[in-house]
C-alpha cells in the first residue's frame, strides 16, 4: 500500500455510493466500522444536497470484533429496511470492514428481505471510485433488468409505434456537472424529436431501470461508469449505444450525428444553436492573443480526452501534455496524445503530475482540484474540468459541460485564467507609476497590501529567493536581472528562469547578468 497526501479516486464502495445516492429509492447498506462513515460529508457538505444520502452504515467499533459482527449487520440490515423501505437494497463493505470477511452479501440474502438485495463485491485494495460505481450500475441493471431479457435466441417484443426512445446512461451523485450535462442532452435529444425513456443511474427509481430493455438505444454520457452496463444492454436486448461524448462544438456535432445515425432521424434540427456563442469569440479580435497559448491537461479519460480536442482544434491552444488517472482507459488517452505529438501520462501519482507540469511549463492547466492546487503553487492559471472537484465546482447555477451551453462555459472558464493573469502582470507593470496608484485600487488576484517596489537595477549580486519564481539555490543572479525577470508574466516566468539558468550553465557563465537573461531570451526564441 502506498501513503499519500491526495487521492484522485476514492474506494469502490463510494462509487456505489455515488449510484445509491442518484436514485430515488435504493439504499445502501455498509459493513464498516466507526471512521469510515462519511456519506455526509461527501454528498452534503461537498455536493450541497438537500437531503442525507440513501446510506445505513452498520458502525461496528473496536470492542465488537470480539463478538459477532455478522449478527450486528443483519440487526443494521433489518433495521435499514424498516425504517426506509426501499425497493431495492444494495450491500457491501467498505475497505476496512473488509478485512474480516464477514460476506454480507450473503448474509443479507438470508435474511428474506421483501425487496431485491444485491449484493457487491468491491474488491477495495484492487480498484478503485470509479470502477465501483461502474461495478454497482452493472449489478443493478442487471440483476433488475435482467428479469425482462428475452429468452436465449428469442428477440425482445416489438414495442408500440411512436419517436425513437433512448436511456441516457452514467450521471451519478458528485459527478462533475452531470446534473446541468443531462439536461443540456435531453434538450438536445428533443431537438431530433428523440424521447428519453429512462436517464441513470441519476434521477432514477427501481422500477426505471427494470424497463431499461424498452428503449431502442443507449446514449452512454460517462464511460467510466455506464459503458459496462451498454454493453450488457446492447448484448442482451439488442441496443445500440453512442461512443461519443458530446464536449465542445466539433463533438456535439459529431454525437447529433451518431445519434441521428442510430435512431434514423434528420440532424439538421440540432446542427446548430442560436446560442452557441463559442467558435464566433475563439475566432474574434479578443482572442488572437491567447492562440498558441501552451496548454497541460490532466483528468479522467473522458474529459481529458475531450479537453485536448478543444484546445486544440477550437481554442488555437498547443497541447503540452495530456494525460488521466484512471488505467482503464488509457487506451484513449494515448490514442489522443499521437495525435497531437505529445507523450500520454497515465498516473494516479499527482507527485508526478505535478513533476510533467513543470517540466512542460504550460500557460494554463486544465485539470481536476489537485491541479489546481499545482499550478497555484507554480504561478500558473488552471480551469477545473473533472473530477475530483471542490465544493466550488457544484455551482447552484445552470453551467454544464456538455453540448452547445456546455461549449459556452469550457470557454468563459478557460479563458478567464489566461485573461486575469494579464491583468494582473498589467498591474505588476505600472505598480509603480505615481498616475496608476493614484486611480487604481489593488488587484483582486493578489494580497490588499501595496506590493514593495523592485529593487533598483545594481552590479551587487546574490543567489536567487527562495520562491516559486526565483528558487534555485545554485543560481546566482544581479539585480537588474531579477528586476527584469520580475517583468516578465507570471504564468511563463517559470520557464524564463529556467531557460536562463540552463543557458548560463552551459555558457558557463557564473552570474546572470542583464546580457545574460537577453542571450537566454534570444538563445531559446530561435
Amino acid at each position: 500500500m502506498k501513503l499519500t497526501v491526495w487521492t484522485y479516486e476514492g474506494p469502490p464502495h463510494v462509487g456505489a455510493m455515488r449510484v445509491a445516492t442518484g436514485m430515488t429509492d435504493v439504499h445502501y447498506l455498509l459493513h464498516a466500522p466507526q471512521g469510515d462513515t462519511y456519506a455526509d460529508l461527501l454528498f452534503t457538505m461537498i455536493e450541497r444536497r438537500n437531503h442525507r444520502p440513501p446510506v445505513t452504515y452498520t458502525t461496528f467499533q473496536a470492542r465488537d470484533l470480539g463478538s459477532d459482527t455478522a449478527e450486528l449487520f443483519m440487526d443494521a440490515a433489518r433495521d435499514a429496511y424498516e425504517r426506509f423501505k426501499p425497493a431495492a437494497m444494495l450491500v457491501g463493505s467498505s475497505c476496512t470492514a473488509e478485512l474480516i470477511q464477514d460476506d454480507p452479501g450473503g448474509l443479507a440474502l438470508t435474511l428474506g428481505l421483501p425487496c431485491p438485495v444485491l449484493p457487491l463485491e468491491l474488491p477495495s485494495y484492487m480498484r478503485r471510485e470509479n470502477w465501483g460505481a461502474s461495478e454497482t450500475f452493472y449489478r443493478l441493471v442487471r440483476g433488475l433488468a435482467g428479469a425482462h431479457a428475452p429468452a436465449p435466441g428469442e428477440t425482445r417484443a416489438e414495442r408500440a409505434p411512436g419517436p425513437p426512445r433512448c436511456n441516457i446512461l452514467g450521471g451519478t451523485a458528485l459527478g462533475f456537472r452531470h446534473r446541468d450535462d443531462i439536461k443540456e442532452i435531453k434538450g438536445l435529444l428533443g431537438r431530433l424529436g428523440i424521447e428519453v425513456a429512462v436517464c441513470a443511474p441519476l434521477g432514477a427509481a427501481a422500477a426505471d431501470i427494470a424497463r431499461m430493455g424498452e428503449a431502442d438505444f443507449n446514449v452512454v454520457l460517462y464511460p467510466e461508469i455506464g459503458e459496462e452496463a451498454a454493453r450488457w444492454l446492447e448484448k442482451t436486448f439488442g441496443q445500440p449505444r453512442t461512443k461519443i461524448v458530446p464536449i465542445g462544438v466539433g463533438a456535439t456535432r459529431d454525437f447529433v450525428r451518431e445519434v441521428a445515425e442510430i435512431a434514423g432521424v434528420d440532424p439538421a434540427p440540432a446542427l446548430d444553436d442560436e446560442d452557441l456563442r463559442q467558435p464566433w469569440w475563439s475566432r474574434s479580435v479578443d482572442s488572437n492573443y491567447l492562440t498558441g497559448k501552451r496548454v497541460f491537461v490532466f483528468g479522467d479519460a473522458t474529459h481529458a480526452v475531450a479537453a485536448a480536442r478543444v484546445a486544440v482544434e477550437e481554442m488555437g491552444f498547443e497541447l503540452v501534455g495530456l494525460g488521466a488517472y484512471n488505467r482503464e482507459f488509457a487506451r484513449s488517452v494515448r490514442e489522443t496524445a499521437a495525435r497531437y505529438g505529445v507523450e500520454p501520462l497515465i498516473s494516479d501519482d499527482y507527485l508526478e503530475v505535478e513533476a510533467a507540469i513543470e517540466a512542460a511549463a504550460p500557460e494554463l492547466v486544465l485539470g481536476t482540484q489537485m491541479e489546481r492546487h499545482i499550478a497555484k503553487r507554480l504561478g500558473i492559471g488552471c480551469a477545473v474540468i473533472s473530477a475530483p472537484v471542490h465544493v466550488e465546482d457544484f455551482p447552484a447555477r445552470y453551467a454544464p459541460q456538455m453540448g452547445y451551453e456546455g461549449a459556452n462555459v469550457l470557454f468563459d472558464t478557460w479563458v478567464h485564467p489566461l485573461v486575469m493573469g494579464l491583468e494582473e502582470h498589467l498591474l505588476g507593470m505600472f505598480r509603480e507609476d505615481f498616475e496608476f496608484n493614484n486611480d487604481a485600487g489593488p488587484s483582486h488576484l493578489g494580497s490588499h497590501k501595496q506590493a514593495p517596489a523592485p529593487a533598483p537595477a545594481s552590479a551587487s549580486v546574490h543567489l536567487a529567493e527562495a520562491n516559486p519564481e526565483t528558487a534555485d539555490a545554485a543560481a546566482v543572479w544581479r539585480d537588474d536581472a531579477l528586476a527584469e525577470l520580475k517583468k516578465i508574466p507570471f504564468f511563463v516566468r517559470g520557464k524564463a528562469r529556467r531557460n536562463a539558468e540552463t543557458f548560463a550553465a552551459q555558457s558557463g557563465a557564473e552570474v546572470i547578468t542583464l546580457e545574460t537573461l537577453y542571450d537566454a531570451k534570444a538563445h531559446y526564441g530561435r
